[in-house]
Parts: C-alpha cells; sequence; structure tokens
C-alpha cells in the first residue's frame, strides 16, 4: 500500500486522492459489500476480479495484487464514509453510478440479497451522491 492512504483516507481531514488511490478505495468498498453478510464468498471475490481487471484494464497479478491490498484496507477502515469520500471526489457523476452498478454486481453475485447488503447499498449510493432512480436502474443493469 502506498504510504501516506490510511492517513489520507482516515485522517481528520481527507484531501482529494490521486487516481490510483481512488482505485484502491474503490476495490476496498467492492470487499466491504461482499463482506458485509459475513460470507466473503468465492463467487463475490471472482466478480470483484472481473470488475477490477475489466474497469482498469490488469493482468491476473495487478488484479490479485490490487485486491490484496484492498482486502487489507478493508478490514482495517474505521467506516464507509471515507471510501465513498474518495471515490465521490474523485471521479465524476456518471462514473459514480457505474460504481453503484459495480457494486450492484458484487451484491448479485451470490444470488442472494442480504438485509445488509441492501443497507449498505442505500448508504453507498447516497454517500456517493447518486440518486435513488439511478442506483436502481443500476441495480437493473448489473442483473
Amino acid at each position: 500500500m502506498k504510504p501516506g492512504l490510511l492517513q489520507r483516507l482516515f485522517g481528520p481531514a481527507p484531501g482529494t486522492l490521486p487516481p490510483s488511490d481512488a482505485r484502491i478505495a474503490l476495490a476496498a468498498l467492492l470487499v466491504r459489500i461482499a463482506r458485509s453478510d459475513g460470507d466473503y464468498a468465492p463467487v463475490e471475490i471472482a466478480r470483484i476480479r472481473d470488475i477490477l481487471a475489466d474497469r482498469y484494464r490488469l493482468g491476473a497479478g495487478e488484479t490479485s495484487d490490487l485486491l490484496l491490498v484492498a482486502e487489507n484496507l478493508e478490514r482495517d477502515a474505521p467506516d464507509t464514509v471515507r471510501f465513498t469520500r474518495a471515490i465521490k471526489d474523485a471521479v465524476p457523476y456518471e462514473e459514480r453510478i457505474a460504481v453503484v452498478e459495480a457494486a450492484w454486481r458484487v451484491v448479485l453475485a451470490d444470488g442472494h440479497r442480504s438485509e445488509e447488503e441492501n443497507a449498505l447499498m442505500r448508504l453507498i449510493a447516497s454517500l456517493l451522491g447518486v440518486n435513488d432512480r439511478d442506483s436502481n436502474l443500476a441495480r437493473k443493469r448489473a442483473r
């Protein structure tokens, strides 16, 4: 993990993250969603890998490295707000809708939507500034 990333994400007044750190924040957010129901299923991990590889044009090794960093960061993160703030500050609205769609793809990967996942998705969309209509459309596209 890049030095200072934790401090930038979790310090009292985080600033705008560079794109590489925003990438880690997105990956950690997807891991948080997958872990939210207490079952970090292999199908969810595979879906996260696919999303990261496609979105950032990464090879298998780079995707694995990013996922490992994201898993560790998510485990140590006190809340979801810092991840969403980093993403919201780094990407325009249309890209944030794509983030919500990616998150829905992770939620739907195992064929079951838990109450924890539903609640976290409502929070994430709100924190990213994505309205209910666009979040619902993103969910439909993710199916």
